[in-house]
């Protein structure tokens, strides 16, 4: 009965642990997953929220593409490492030292 009780205690423990792990990542810098960078949840929000004009470009908008320096871009309050615009109806994340696309939302 001892050995059962604390077989069962060693499951419910290692599970918890493994749901708490899950529950807890907090990415601050972004994350490279192939070809998609995860971004800090604030900053996807922040820039869904945001209304701009969108501007009429003719280039390539897609991910490791610079803007050039006639696409105005804007900063994201509160971090540094990220800039956006929109462009062509898209909401576009861009570094904003080398206006590299970062992400385009969906």
């Amino acid at each position: 009965m001892r050995k059962t009780l604390l077989a069962a205690s060693a499951v419910v423990i290692a599970l918890s642990g493994a749901a708490y792990a899950q529950t807890t990542i907090i990415t601050q810098d972004p994350v490279t997953t192939n070809s998609t960078v995860v971004l800090p949840g604030e900053v996807r929000t922040y820039v869904m929220e945001q209304s701009v004009p969108s501007i009429s470009y003719q280039g390539e908008i897609a991910v490791g593409a610079a803007l050039p320096e006639t696409v105005e871009v804007r900063r994201v309050d509160g971090y540094d490492d990220y800039a956006y615009t929109v462009v062509n109806d898209r909401r576009v994340i861009v570094n904003p030292q080398t206006r590299t696309v970062i992400q385009v939302l969906e």
